[in-house]
């Protein structure tokens, strides 16, 4: 069962900043430098107001544990989480070029298909041989 609302998922920014301060365990002041360094950009509202997603609170959570556990500082983190996005969207493009090389290959085969349906049924292949043959007409009684 979707446990967000209608028309949402993971990514709809839903999530004012003290919410999602909260789930993440940050300080809503954290989430702030971090939006302004790049690191997790939620979605706007139109009057300005900061709105995160499910996947925000997630990444947000991601930076805190590679800053405090692993010792990564921000800028190692902020690099982290590009080399990532570009895994995945490499992924999908993977994926995408995958699908289209398998729409290639039966087009090419259903080709194939046609043409070989379209072979003359009255001729038939002979295999070639090395040996020579001669032929000599038969000679004329007179």
């Amino acid at each position: 069962m979707n446990p967000f609302p209608p028309g949402a998922d993971e990514d709809t920014p839903v999530f004012v900043i003290s919410v999602a301060a909260q789930l993440s365990g940050l300080h809503a002041q954290t989430l702030r430098s971090y939006d302004r360094m790049g690191l997790v950009s939620p979605g706007r509202t139109s009057g300005g107001g900061r709105r995160y997603s499910v996947r925000d609170i997630v990444l947000l959570k991601e930076v805190q544990r590679l800053s405090q556990e692993a010792g990564v500082n921000l800028a190692g983190v902020k690099r982290i989480i590009e080399l990532e996005n570009e895994v995945d969207a490499l992924r999908s493009r993977i994926a995408e070029l995958t699908e289209e090389l398998a729409q290639v290959h039966a087009a090419a085969e259903q080709a194939a298909a046609a043409i070989h349906k379209s072979y003359r049924h009255d001729l038939v292949p002979v295999k070639r041989e090395t040996a020579l043959v001669v032929w000599r007409p038969p000679q004329r009684r007179r």
